[in-house]
């Protein structure tokens, strides 16, 4: 049985949210948040954390 992939979860200026492979360079842009484990682990996380999806500078403009 192969070994399940480690990941983070990543945030962007934006605060948009997603995963990333936890061996992998991130993209210019992309910030770790200290939350690595399985894809479910970490997109548990991210549903919990991320309530509001419309990108920061959207949500800055609607207020």
């Amino acid at each position: 049985m192969p070994e399940a992939n480690v990941y983070d979860v990543v945030r962007n200026d934006e605060e948009q949210y997603s995963l990333w492979e936890a061996d992998r360079e991130l993209p210019t842009g992309w910030y770790r948040q200290g939350v690595r484990g399985t894809r479910e682990e970490c997109l548990a996380h991210i549903d919990q954390v991320w309530t509001d999806i419309r990108p920061r500078s959207v949500r800055e403009r609607q207020a």
